[in-house]
């Protein structure tokens, strides 16, 4: 059974987020955990000290919420019946991150699906930050739904990598599973920049094709341009309508100059975007 945790601020971002996980896993036997937190909004000094006040928000905040997520429960089951699909909704008086953290670690959670917003620009500093530091505090994959994404069964699959992957990442058979669930084509893709493979790198090229020899898969190179320009090329060229990544830890030289790679790509992306966490960060 996959145990997996879907965030709610009850906006039509986060519930089509859901409606996609719903759909992505319609043939698994599941666990949904949907989450709300809430926290006090800011309060003048005098408000404060006013216990009574506080209380009432707390309590009027706590109630909302679960009619909310007993709302989005209902309907999602009647619009998605499954009976290999069981709901489970948490309310929490907490921030956002810290929840999902203790939530992953006390119901051993699989993975988290979550919706983000493109953004450009100076608007990049604040939309797809919860996505965004989702990505970097949790130790398991993350899965991004772009706003007003339609569901569409992930037939064709990119993988970016620069083929510096542990072969012992435990999440790895993910990426297998939603191949082998929807008959999908692998594309395996590498940035190139006139440096050769080394051999470490040619090692885990030829692990991936044996990993995925069951699955259809193609290996690729994009020449002349930086990961996210090869990205975006390709999404158009193959039409690719899910696509993955692993979050690789740099050292401080590397992360400068290789962090905003993950980033632009929570941001700018247009399909469901999976996000694997390396060893290191499991």
């Amino acid at each position: 059974m996959k145990r997996i945790l879907l965030p709610t601020d009850f906006s039509e971002n986060a519930y089509n987020a859901i409606k996609y996980a719903v759909q992505l896993l319609q043939d698994e036997v599941c666990e949904f955990y949907l989450l709300h937190t809430y926290t006090p909004v800011i309060m003048s000094a005098g408000s404060m000290l006013d216990s009574y006040s506080a209380l009432t928000y707390q309590k009027v905040a706590q109630e909302n919420a679960k009619k909310n997520l007993d709302k989005i429960e209902a309907e999602i089951g009647k619009k998605f019946p499954n009976k290999n699909h069981n709901y489970t909704a948490i309310l929490s008086f907490n921030t956002l991150i810290a929840e999902m953290k203790s939530v992953v670690e006390e119901h051993t959670i699989d993975y988290v699906i979550m919706g983000t917003q493109g953004a450009t620009g100076a608007k990049e500093v604040f939309l797809g930050t919860h996505t965004m530091y989702a990505i970097k505090k949790l130790k398991c994959p993350v899965l991004a739904v772009p706003a007003n994404f339609d569901y569409e069964p992930p037939k064709e699959i990119l993988f970016a990598t620069d083929y510096k992957l542990d072969k012992n990442n435990k999440y790895l058979f993910m990426l297998r599973d939603l191949c082998d669930a929807h008959h999908s084509r692998l594309h395996i893709l590498n940035s190139y920049y006139g440096t050769p493979l080394t051999e470490s790198q040619l090692e885990n090229k030829a692990f991936l094709d044996a990993y995925f020899i069951d699955n259809a898969h193609l290996f690729h190179i994009a020449e002349g341009t930086d990961v996210l320009g090869a990205v975006e090329q390709f999404q158009i060229k193959a039409k690719i309508n899910f696509m993955v990544m692993i979050h690789n830890n740099h050292n401080f030289l590397e992360n400068i100059l290789f962090r905003p790679v993950i980033n632009q790509v929570v941001y700018h992306t247009n399909v469901p975007f999976l996000v694997i966490p390396s060893v290191k960060t499991q």
